[in-house]
């Protein structure tokens, strides 16, 4: 693989800079042009007052003004008619049809990289709140926020105003990767259609980018006006016949389990679970696979010597085997002509190992063909990962406005990286036929539709309750109006073993399991006392029933809600016990991920 060079590194820089001073550029002439009606509360076309009792904005209409990113510079479009944007080789169409907004861009022998649309209104009321989406999984970092301008907002967000909640928001599976912004002036939509950090070439194909729609709130509570939302931004989610829940051997054994150690995981789990028609999962975690073979998917290494025997030796306990896969992991004989750039990298890790490029055809061959040996083994459930930041070289909360760094691209320029991620994400779920695919590490607005399920927040531990706390809670809370409108959401595991207090995993395991979510619980064989097994048989089998989805009730002014409608009572949980949250949770030294040697920020 090719190293990333000073030259290069100066590059990527530059480039970034120089969008930030065209961005700067863009916002001085918006200024300028909206300057006469600021202050007035009008709308700057028809000079109403567009302040509504409701704090709603209606976006279903061309916006005022469009401007374009190219590798040439910033160009301001003109508008050709009441529906159309030009400008020298550009063409963006946005054309009101049935309460959506279809937003199509034309852009022959030039290399575009951003569009930015713009509605200039102050309709929103002095003390909004604001909740936006995450790039993939969430980090402890969700949140009700009040107005900050530059926040980056990724495909839909929800304004509360005291009295209604209101979506604005792109319908899942856009061809860019879209973002929003809200200011005391308007709102803003940015369209990202590079094709990984430069311009896409779409020659003489229209691309259909995004669709917005918005919703009005109807004085329900945010959380059911959230779900409502999301309901519109996902017509046809994929979901699952029965609820999901089960085993994953990760939070205790971190990637050093065996064969005969899966047979007796599986066995613990089949072992508390009653319901004779929907029978557990069991999720082989990572580390069974052998990353020096070339190929390195086609069998276990000496800890995992037959799987598909193991599979057979899973389902003969009375579970149904899952497997744990990570779609772009390249070998070091693999030819740097399959394989992306070290160039995303220059902000977060270095990698060992190669990334394959997903726009590839043969890649895609590739990958399907390791699906369909996963399902021939017998492996009902694929929980596949890391290819957010094999593709993007950031995990999510690194990714903000820039996303991916610049100057590197795909083998194939034509397509945009939106279309490229969704297109590994139907590759993989036609390979799987009738099983079931769990995205971790996956972009959400992207895979709802295509996986059942979504792998929603970061990990969560089996060795410090801290981490679980601020990533399953949080996810748990804010991204719950996403399950059954986008995907069934799996906040992650329940780490059940003894260096996490039970008083605090009784909690979490009930909160999972009366939530109506899937859940998985990583059960130590040490860990597992009398009381904690009953709790086990308690929790699953409420979770192998459809149950009504739970809501959290405080969770305006607290990222990890303590009061939740479980099965219509109150709930109330105590997250911090008599300590307090813990600051110090980072590691004192980077430590390693044990499935791939990467930097670990948190130890877990």
């Amino acid at each position: 693989m090719t190293r990333q060079t000073d030259s290069n590194r100066q590059n990527t820089l530059v480039s970034r800079r120089k969008f930030m001073t065209l961005a700067a550029s863009a916002s001085t002439a918006s200024l300028a042009i909206s300057a006469a009606g600021a202050g007035s509360g009008k709308d700057s076309k028809s000079g109403k007052n567009s302040r509504k009792a409701s704090g709603f904005v209606d976006i279903i209409r061309p916006p005022d003004r469009v401007m374009a990113f190219t590798e040439e510079g910033f160009h301001e479009l003109s508008r050709a008619d009441t529906e159309k944007w030009t400008g020298t080789n550009l063409l963006v169409e946005v054309r009101p049809s049935n309460g959506e907004l279809p937003i199509s861009i034309e852009a022959p022998n030039t290399s575009l990289e951003r569009v930015h649309l713009r509605w200039q209104s102050e309709a929103f009321p002095d003390d909004p709140l604001f909740l936006g989406d995450e790039w993939e999984r969430g980090y402890g970092e969700l949140e009700w926020r009040c107005r900050i301008a530059d926040r980056v907002m990724p495909f839909y967000f929800l304004a509360y105003t005291g009295e209604h909640t209101s979506g604005y928001g792109v319908k899942t599976g856009p061809a860019a990767m879209c973002w929003w912004q809200v200011d005391d002036s308007g709102i803003s939509l940015w369209l990202d259609v590079r094709s990984g950090g430069q311009g896409v070439l779409l020659g003489n194909r229209r691309l259909l980018a995004a669709t917005v729609v918005t919703r009005r709130g109807e004085g329900e509570s945010p959380f059911l006006a959230a779900q409502a939302f999301c309901r519109m931004l996902c017509e046809t989610p994929r979901l699952p016949e029965w609820p999901v829940y089960g085993g994953n051997d990760w939070y205790y054994a971190y990637g050093k389990n065996t064969h005969e150690g899966i047979i007796k995981d599986s066995r613990i789990i089949s072992e508390h679970a009653s319901d004779a028609r929907n029978r557990p999962y069991m999720i082989i975690d990572g580390g069974w696979n052998n990353r020096d073979a070339v190929p390195c998917w086609e069998h276990g290494n000496e800890r995992f010597p037959d799987m598909p025997g193991l599979s057979a030796a899973m389902r003969n306990q009375g579970v149904r085997p899952g497997i744990h896969y990570r779609p772009l992991d390249a070998t070091k004989a693999d030819p740097i002509s399959l394989c992306l750039p070290d160039d995303r990298f220059t902000m977060v890790m270095t990698r060992r190992h190669p990334v394959l490029d997903p726009s590839i055809p043969e890649v895609l061959e590739r990958i399907g063909a390791d699906i369909r040996r996963f399902v021939d083994w017998g492996y009902d459930l694929i929980k596949h990962d890391f290819s957010t930041v094999d593709i993007f070289g950031h995990w999510g909360y690194q990714m903000g406005s820039f996303l991916t760094a610049d100057g590197w691209t795909f083998n194939d320029r034509s397509k945009t990286t939106a279309e490229i991620v969704t297109g590994l994400y139907r590759t993989i779920r036609h390979a799987a036929g009738k099983a079931l695919i769990i995205g971790c590490n996956t972009i959400g607005h992207l895979c709802a539709g295509i996986f059942e399920i979504q792998r929603t927040g970061n990990d969560t531990s089996g060795k410090i309750w801290e981490r679980t706390r601020k990533m399953g809670i949080n996810t748990l809370a804010f991204r719950m109006a996403q399950h059954g409108t986008f995907f069934l959401c799996d906040a992650d595991c329940v780490g059940l073993t003894r260096q996490i207090p039970w008083a605090m995993n009784k909690q979490w395991l009930q909160l999972l399991a009366e939530s109506g979510t899937p859940l998985f619980v990583s059960a130590s064989p040490a860990a597992l006392g009398r009381e904690q097994q009953n709790a086990l048989k308690m929790a699953f089998a409420a979770a192998a029933k459809p149950q009504p989805l739970g809501e959290p009730l405080d969770w305006l002014h607290n990222t990890s809600p303590r009061m939740w409608r479980l099965h219509g009572r109150k709930v109330e949980f105590d997250w911090y016990g008599r300590d307090g949250a813990h600051p110090y949770c980072k590691a004192k030294k980077p430590t390693k991920d044990h499935k791939y040697g990467r930097p670990s920020p948190l130890e877990y």
